[in-house]
């Protein structure tokens, strides 16, 4: 049992995490404004973020007395994970939030627990049991509820598509998670960490050379003030307080802490975005978070 001072801390951790995580979206929004296009805007978040994340394993490995040997396969595997993760599930997230508001995102994408839950009753074989299927069908509802205002919004560009990606981008990030385990237990969550999203940053520069010939650097400045922001609050900084607070909480109450991300978005999105907010969008949140936290808890029973 973990003393109570570093329980409280680690608590404080993946709360920071949440709402660095929760800033995204607002960051996000905020650079489109500036018309920046999706594929520039992963390139410039990766290329201020990578920098920290090599800080980071250089300082790790002069600190180390030993390092551990990583078969070929395992750099392979990770590259994989990471190019899923942190490239295709983060573009897919940021293809959505050009259609939707950062609210809406963040209620959709935050149902990929469900689909970690599903999956690994399809690959692993798993079994649901009947709380948790209780818990699949709170959720669901819940997305219901939040989902079905927002048609006669006009914030909403294209509601459909964007859910779709969102969607899309919960339900690659549920693989990433299913087969970041065995990875991280060989080399570490920060030194995991930091690969994956050094190596989701090949893809996206290849991505961007090939969509815009690499054209990032003639936006205006604010874009780029926005992009390090996000790098360091919404990535960086975010990533390694929710490592650091699982090894004092444990990951199932950090799960459960995290929840608190949609709550954050939906009242940042209102104060800085000016977008709307409504009884049903409470209710259904409100509805996901009790169907997520069922899935969470039960999960590590």
């Amino acid at each position: 049992m973990p003393k109570r001072s570093n329980y409280w801390l680690g608590a404080g951790l993946v709360f920071g995490a949440a709402f660095g995580f929760a800033l995204k979206g607002i960051f996000i929004k905020s650079a489109y404004e500036y018309g920046i296009d999706t594929i520039s805007l992963l390139s410039l978040r990766f290329l201020f973020s990578v920098p920290f994340y090599i800080f980071i394993l250089s300082r790790k490995r002069i600190q180390e007395e030993s390092h551990p040997q990583v078969q070929m396969l395992t750099w392979l595997k990770l590259f994989a994970v990471g190019f899923v993760g942190y490239y295709v599930s983060a573009y897919f997230n940021l293809l959505g939030l050009n259609y939707i508001t950062a609210s809406l995102e963040r209620i959709l994408l935050f149902v990929y627990p469900t689909f970690v839950l599903l999956l690994r009753a399809i690959i692993l074989k798993k079994s649901i049991t009947r709380l948790q299927w209780l818990a699949l069908g709170i959720t669901y509802l819940g997305i219901v509820l939040a989902f079905l205002k927002n048609f006669d919004v006009h914030q909403q560009k294209n509601i459909g598509l964007g859910a779709f990606w969102v969607i899309l981008s919960g339900f690659t990030y549920a693989f990433y998670l299913i087969s970041s385990d065995g990875l991280i237990a060989k080399l570490g969550t920060t030194r995991f960490t930091s690969w994956v999203i050094i190596s989701a940053l090949f893809p996206t520069i290849i991505h961007c050379y090939i969509e815009n010939g690499l054209t990032i650097f003639n936006f205006p400045r604010p874009v780029y003030i926005i992009s390090l922001s996000m790098a360091v609050f919404s990535t960086v900084l975010p990533t390694f307080m929710l490592s650091e607070g699982i090894k004092h909480v444990g990951s199932g109450n950090a799960s459960i802490i995290a929840s608190i991300g949609p709550i954050f978005t939906i009242f940042l999105a209102t104060a800085f975005l000016g977008e709307n907010i409504w009884l049903e969008q409470i209710i259904g949140t409100f509805f996901v978070l009790i169907g997520v936290f069922l899935i969470s808890w039960k999960g590590k029973k």
